[in-house]
């Protein structure tokens, strides 16, 4: 004897099988995943100590070149003896202080000055987006490197280099979006109410433009952490024997056919970072996208 399915069950079950995942789960699933690796960065990074017992300058000159697994060496050492895992790990702090600490001040900064130019409008819109205008002019990195070899090279110059020249970015984005929201009709009410230019700006025009930039800021940091990895394999970067994973990747490319582990390892490590970094924007970039 035979059963038929009724047709109603079989679609239903079709179309349960091939709906997509919906964005609002797709963008916490890239969230958390990013999240979680973001995490795992930071704790070995900020807890180096708890990881390795060695430090990251001490040279060894009795064991240079260490491979792999090596007793007391999990990843080796490098051509002065000194722990690759070490270099790795308090490495890091760097890479990431420069993920979290240049992209945090360019954010505000540029945001605050986008926001106040579309706000007010008139000469002091047009000066100050002819002067982002001007900063747009000279390709990014020449900017970065040419203040960098003035100033000399350290972390903290490397900062400064960056907050002089990525702050546009975030202004030319809340520039946009704000000239947008001063159309919405709760702000030409709130104009209209007499309300001060600070209350529009920070209670009704900044949310219509924080998520944007923060999207944004995820990208940024991604590519602050490669010009900082590109500059420090250049040289200009933060200055030796601090470890930097560009600077190690650099180091490295010399033994790339003996001991691969001096670069392949911090290039790991940077690859990670950026990962952990981008599924992050793409995870905000949905659930924002998807509470519009």
């Amino acid at each position: 004897m035979f059963v038929l399915e009724r047709p109603a069950t079989r679609i239903a079950a079709s179309s349960r099988r091939r709906i997509p995942l919906p964005r609002r789960l797709r963008g916490k699933f890239s969230l958390l995943f990013g999240g979680a690796m973001l995490l795992v960065l930071v704790v070995a990074c900020v807890g180096a100590p708890l990881f390795s017992s060695y430090s990251p300058t001490t040279i060894d000159a009795l064991n240079p070149l260490a491979p792999l697994f090596a007793k007391g060496h999990l990843l080796g050492t490098d051509e002065y003896g000194r722990d690759v895992l070490a270099r790795i790990l308090y490495g890091g702090r760097y890479d990431l202080a420069i993920a979290f600490g240049a992209t945090l001040v360019t954010l505000v900064v540029g945001t605050l000055i986008g926001l106040v130019a579309a706000h007010i409008g008139g000469r002091t819109d047009t000066v100050i987006m002819r002067i982002v205008d001007l900063f747009f002019a000279f390709p990014f990195i020449v900017l970065v490197i040419a203040i960098i070899a003035s100033l000399g090279a350290s972390l903290l110059n490397l900062f400064i280099a960056l907050w002089v020249v990525s702050w546009v970015s975030y202004a030319r984005i809340a520039h946009g979006q704000t000239l947008s929201a001063k159309r919405y009709g709760y702000v030409i009410a709130a104009k209209a109410l007499g309300f001060s230019h600070p209350r529009i700006i920070f209670r009704h025009l900044l949310p219509s433009v924080l998520p944007g930039v923060v999207i944004f800021a995820m990208v940024d940091a991604v590519g602050n952490v490669l010009l900082g990895a590109s500059l420090g394999f250049l040289g200009v970067g933060i200055a030796q024997p601090t470890p930097e994973w560009g600077s190690m990747i650099s180091a490295g490319q010399n033994f790339i056919l003996s001991n691969w582990y001096l670069s392949i390892m911090p290039g790991a490590a940077l690859v990670l970072l950026g990962v952990s970094l981008s599924l992050i924007g793409d995870g905000l970039s949905e659930l924002l996208g998807a509470n519009r």
